[in-house]
């Protein structure tokens, strides 16, 4: 059994506007500590310090270091989805090469632009169950990335399409990887060839 099967959760979600101002502060530090300092080297001490909130008002939001980390996750996971959504609003691309052209690119985006999410996109090294304590952090993306994807394209859905998504995010993830392993930037040529091979499998898996 993995052993982050039990990461840490978020103890309580802020209402009142200073809390939430607080909460926010406090992701805002960790996303900067993280491309400071990295995943290993992160503490709650110095997320607190960075972010000006003391250690117990930390503790009231976040059970651990994991809770920080899985509250980042899922509010790059709300961001990239609203990124998304929203620019296929604008847009309105055509069929499925247009919905990769757009899903890939706002991961790129976010990527290069947004503070600690090379680190900490939708998950963390080593812990793959951040984002819900029962599935791994890929098939929760998944998961939301399905019924977008049925909206959009008007497939039915059902399995097969869950696992086509699926299988597509798992080629993703492991090329956009692998393009920003080769370039800090993201290989250009290698995010072309992302979008190559996820048009050809959805394509074939969806039409």
């Amino acid at each position: 059994m993995n052993q982050d099967r039990n990461a840490g959760t978020l103890r309580k979600r802020p209402v009142q506007k200073r809390s939430v101002e607080r909460f926010e502060r406090l992701l805002d530090a960790c996303a900067e500590l993280l491309d400071e300092v990295g995943y290993a080297a992160l503490t709650t001490k110095e997320v607190a310090r960075r972010a000006e909130v003391p250690i117990g008002t930390l503790y009231q939001f976040f059970s651990d270091r994991e809770g920080l980390i899985g509250a980042l996750a899922a509010r790059n996971l709300e961001s990239y989805l609203e990124r998304v959504a929203d620019r296929i609003e604008r847009e309105a691309p055509d069929g499925v090469p247009g919905v990769v052209e757009v899903t890939v690119d706002e991961f790129v985006t976010m990527r290069r632009s947004i503070t600690g999410f090379g680190v900490v996109d939708f998950g963390a090294v080593g812990q793959d169950h951040i984002l819900e304590p029962v599935l791994d952090n890929n098939t929760a993306v998944a998961g939301r990335l399905r019924s977008l994807t049925a909206s959009l394209t008007g497939v039915q859905d059902n399995t097969e399409l869950e696992i086509a998504v699926r299988v597509a995010l798992e080629c993703a993830d492991s090329l956009l990887q692998l393009a920003f392993r080769t370039d800090p930037q993201g290989d250009a040529q290698l995010i072309a060839e992302c979008k190559r091979v996820l048009n050809s499998y959805l394509s074939d898996r969806l039409l």
